[in-house]
């Protein structure tokens, strides 16, 4: 993704475009692999030394609160961060902490077509995300 278009998406939110939103941005989406604070930190030192954890960790919650990312929580708590796109689910592998995107519209029309059925009592449902957890097989 070009710089031109990671300015746009801010300027869309109407977010100030500072370098250190760019760059969080930009880490974010070359990383690919749901990285961690620490891992878009160590990602962006190279361009911007100077850069504080907790400027991240500031940019990262508006980026958030600003629907431009999603937190991804794995199954030990920790929290990484992917770049918001078309709805998807997770396939978690719990031997690596691995998680990759899983994409699959009959999934997602079956599942929205169960809630829109069953609908669970006082709550409004927003999005629905699966997590599906197992250990990648390498005998396939």
């Amino acid at each position: 993704m070009k710089i031109t278009e990671i300015t746009q998406w801010l300027t869309d939110k109407k977010l100030k475009v500072t370098p250190q939103r760019v760059a969080i941005l930009e880490a974010i989406i070359c990383l690919n692999n749901h990285p961690t604070a620490d891992a878009i930190v160590e990602y962006i030192r190279d361009k911007n030394p100077n850069i504080a954890v907790a400027t991240v960790y500031k940019v990262l919650d508006v980026l958030v609160e600003n629907g431009l990312i999603h937190k991804v929580k794995t199954e030990i708590g920790l929290m990484r961060y992917e770049a918001a796109s078309e709805n998807h689910h997770h396939i978690y592998c719990s031997d690596s902490d691995r998680i990759d995107d899983y994409f699959d519209e009959e999934l997602n029309q079956l599942l929205d077509s169960y809630f829109r059925n069953k609908r669970i009592p006082g709550f409004d449902i927003e999005n629905i995300k699966l997590q599906i957890i197992g250990k990648y097989n390498t005998n396939h």
